[in-house]
């Protein structure tokens, strides 16, 4: 598979996908509604892309850009296969992976400068800690993390921070992360966690991560999320998410969708089971309406973007 989310026009996002399938989304675009695709690696790196732009019976436009605005080039293409190929060894970071096409360096303008944030050092503090706090729960893309640091001190009277000081915020901080993340070897407890759930969904246990907002939402929506044979769910939400985050341990909610007290015993049991399969601890005494926690937990969940 390849390190990156592919962004279409209308809406999907793939990740990791294989260069197979790289290549047929880059064959697929053109018609109205579906005419270009972005390419990001993972982690997302900020002002780091490829993308192609294509309309049927046209040429193909393919443009990447290495950072700074002075490193964003455009290239033609008339066939899908060299634009192929480029966005597959970009996607790959192998040496020389644009030399068949004929790059110009675009012109984005003079940079403007982000002014510096107008906070007193108690609402500085309290903002970069809510933006690290969402950050290291990981699953948080830069779009967001830039999203919760310019709403996050709003009132009804005063925006203190800018779109672009907000943006400026959260790559800074996204960087620091990305940093620590480059030293974490061998599989974390978060994927472990991600492989657990998705074996519980393959035999008909709705699992689903960082699932809304708090318990009450996350029990009227869970049904809404399991096929015609699912038979129970797990989950957690976003507090949830934050407590682990923060060393807490990770409790998870579950239940059949009969309602029987039965089911979810049986539920949980198929949960600890999972858990336990790949190297989890987990506290749980069977009652069925008590949540299960994954303790103890490191939690180092590695950013996509």
């Amino acid at each position: 598979m390849l390190e990156i989310v592919v962004k279409t026009e209308n809406w999907e996002r793939h990740v990791r996908v294989s260069a197979e399938e790289l290549a047929g989304l880059v064959r697929r675009i053109g018609g109205d509604g579906d005419l270009f695709l972005v390419v990001q690696c993972i982690p997302d790196l900020p002002d780091v892309f490829a993308q192609v732009w294509h309309k049927a019976g046209g040429d193909y436009t393919v443009e990447y850009r290495d950072g700074a605005a002075d490193r964003h080039f455009q290239a033609m293409a008339d066939g899908p296969e060299v634009v192929i190929a480029a966005m597959t060894g970009w996607a790959r970071q192998e040496a020389g992976w644009g030399g068949d096409l004929v790059w110009s360096l675009l012109d984005m303008g003079p940079v403007r400068e982000v002014p510096p944030l107008d906070l007193d050092e108690g609402e500085r503090a309290e903002l970069e800690t809510r933006v690290r706090e969402v950050l290291v729960g990981g699953y948080v893309s830069r779009a967001g993390l830039a999203e919760l640091a310019e709403e996050y001190l709003v009132t009804q009277d005063r925006r203190p921070v800018s779109r672009e000081q907000a943006q400026a915020l959260a790559d800074r901080l996204w960087l620091e992360r990305v940093a620590e993340q480059a030293e974490w070897q061998d599989e974390t407890d978060p994927e472990r966690l991600t492989r657990a759930f998705t074996a519980l969904q393959e035999t008909g246990v709705t699992a689903r991560e960082n699932f809304t907002c708090c318990r009450s939402c996350g029990q009227a929506e869970i049904g809404a999320e399991g096929g015609p044979d699912a038979r129970g769910f797990v989950y957690f939400h976003t507090q949830c998410t934050d407590s682990a985050a923060a060393g807490h341990g990770l409790t998870l909610l579950y239940g059949g969708f009969d309602g029987s007290s039965e089911t979810t015993t049986a539920i949980g049991d198929e949960v600890v089971a999972a858990l336990e399969a790949v190297g989890l601890h987990t506290e749980w005494d069977h009652d069925p309406g008590r949540a299960i926690t994954v303790t103890p937990l490191d939690w180092r969940r590695r950013l996509v973007g």
